[in-house]
């Protein structure tokens, strides 16, 4: 690759042609999962207001503190560009009256974020994500469907070996009686501690838990379980859910250290991680959990909910690693017809032929920049085109065309406003004609 003047910045990455296919079928499996189950499309601005998150997510976390991209406005609001799109999307139901609607309200997205953190494999600063998000219910039910549905994106994507680890982290009532409880374990080993972690201690202890620094995770796994700790109404809603994943038959396991960085979650917290040939999880694919305290935190009445998010940049990353096929039918039909035109009338005519052949959903190949017949002919043979549609001066004055068989060189002439009906009859008998051949052997 040459090395140009301008290239992307750090962290920021182009989405070629080649990815493109990969974008589509995961966006066509989203797409479809949500549909099914009732969940409507919504879209949030790139730009918000950062007090949005930093309300929400939570000011000590890394997301707020270290990798929003913050900037004031020629106003003077202080904006940035969305780093997670579960604030945004509660923003947008409470300024919209959402409550008023059948609840759960059931929504889902995808598109763009943005965080300034240290790009490595798999992540960017600018990355794209896709969240289901359910408001409104507070029944453990909506836990096991949000589960169920990002299981089943991963699922029909192909993703074979994926574990599910699943935990509570309690509520308002019995978070702080645990967390003085951590607090006291964590301080009695703060020497063994990254200097961020030790930070945490008395910042938010529960973060510590979610470190991946080797040493934390020494301390982490001599820490007392939240689970040991959960209040009456917390203790019964993880049980029910649990109860939902063993009915759905998903593949979970129990991970009391997993608490998810964000300050808005309560109750139930899930990661569906990627499981290598030996067990060991390799990376959190899609994440989520229930965050009930977020409408509140945004100044709004409570409201319970429910969530989960995919980074697809990782999930694409790792298709490409295990080799697995994007399906053909992602890509449109290699044509079999090619439209040749020689002349500026004949080229003028031959867009509207073209137009013609869309609105008919039949896949035409053309070269419209090149006025050479062999030139054309010769693109048209290297693309395995059966048949060759030549538009001449000649063709264009009488309203004709002049058909060419690539494989037997036969040419005959058709009126123009038969092309259509005749090319689609034509590929209709060669469609009978493989499916023949199929059936015989």
């Amino acid at each position: 690759m040459s090395k140009t003047k301008f290239q992307t910045l750090t962290g920021m990455h182009d989405v070629l042609p080649e990815d493109q296919l990969y974008f589509k079928r995961v966006n066509k499996v989203i797409d479809g999962v949500a549909n099914y189950y009732s969940f409507q499309k919504i879209e949030t601005p790139i730009v918000e207001l950062a007090e949005v998150f930093s309300k929400s997510v939570g000011e000590e976390t890394d997301i707020v503190g270290k990798e929003m991209y913050v900037f004031k406005t020629k106003g003077g609001d202080n904006v940035c560009l969305r780093p997670e799109g579960t604030a945004p999307v509660m923003r947008s139901y409470l300024e919209h009256g959402m409550h008023n609607l059948p609840q759960p309200v059931k929504l889902w997205y995808e598109g763009p974020f943005f965080r300034y953190e240290r790009p490595q494999a798999g992540r960017y600063r600018q990355f794209h994500q896709f969240g289901f998000e359910a408001i409104g219910e507070k029944n453990p039910s909506i836990d096991g469907q949000i589960i169920q549905m990002s299981y089943d994106v991963l699922k029909e994507l192909g993703f074979k070996n994926i574990k599910i680890q699943v935990n509570s982290i309690g509520d308002s009532e019995c978070r702080p009686y645990f967390k003085k409880i951590l607090t006291s374990y964590l301080k009695s080993r703060k020497s063994s501690l990254c200097s961020d972690c030790q930070r945490r201690i008395k910042e938010n202890p529960l973060r510590v838990l979610d470190c991946k620094e080797e040493k934390c995770q020494q301390v982490k796994a001599g820490a007392p379980q939240i689970l040991d700790h959960l209040c009456e109404n917390c203790h019964s809603h993880f049980k029910q859910v649990l109860e939902f994943l063993d009915e759905l038959e998903l593949p979970y396991e129990l991970n009391p250290y997993l608490v998810r960085g964000l300050d808005y979650y309560t109750k139930t917290v899930f990661e569906i991680v990627d499981v290598s040939e030996t067990g060991q999880a390799q990376g959190t694919l899609v994440g989520g959990g229930r965050y009930d305290g977020l409408s509140k935190m945004l100044g709004g009445r409570e409201v319970s909910a429910c969530g989960a998010a995919g980074g697809i940049e990782r999930i694409i990353g790792l298709m490409k690693e295990r080799e697995m096929k994007v399906s053909d039918k992602q890509k449109q039909e290699d044509p079999q017809i090619f439209l040749a035109q020689l002349g500026q009338l004949a080229k003028r005519k031959s867009l509207k032929l073209f137009e013609e052949f869309r609105a008919a959903k039949i896949p035409v190949a053309e070269s419209f920049s090149k006025d050479s017949l062999k030139t054309q002919l010769r693109s048209a043979n290297k693309m395995g085109i059966k048949w060759v549609l030549i538009f001449g001066q000649k063709e264009a004055l009488e309203d004709f065309i002049t058909l060419r068989d690539m494989d037997s060189g036969e040419q005959k002439e058709i009126k123009l406003d038969k092309v259509v009906e005749e090319m689609k009859e034509k590929l209709k008998q060669l469609k009978d004609n493989i499916k023949n051949k199929k059936v015989k052997k």
